[in-house]
């Protein structure tokens, strides 16, 4: 029976190296994979465009430019409209406790205004 648990469990580490001999292969093709290829940044794809509409032009293509530049424009307003967004509200505990103070202020004010007699008003109450 003792041979039999080890020889059990030189079979386990056998098979527990071979999982970690396979997981470190399996992380070093992926590590490698993500360094050869890379994502298609924005600048890519505008040189591309550029590229084509040049390609056209040479080639005495009658292409729409007027289409092509609305395309990137809305393009380029999506992009902007994303970020504003992400600012707006990543920022706005900030801006709603901005707005919550003024409004404070100027409901006190409004109050203190009331409170005072018409024959003497302050210069923010008249």
């Amino acid at each position: 029976m003792s041979s039999g648990s080890y020889i059990d469990k030189t079979y386990m580490k056998d098979i527990f190296k071979r999982y970690l001999t396979a997981l470190g292969i399996v992380l070093f093709t992926l590590i490698v994979l993500s360094f050869v290829f890379k994502s298609a940044k924005a600048d890519e794809k505008t040189t591309a465009i550029i590229g084509h509409v040049i390609t056209q032009a040479i080639q005495g293509n009658d292409m729409n430019h007027s289409e092509v530049l609305g395309n990137e424009l809305a393009s380029v307003i999506h992009k902007f409209s994303i970020e504003m967004t992400t600012v707006l509200l990543r920022n706005m505990p900030n801006i709603l406790d901005s707005i919550s103070a003024q409004l404070r202020q100027e409901v006190d004010k409004q109050y203190k205004c009331s409170l005072q007699d018409d024959d003497y008003k302050n210069k923010e109450c008249i």
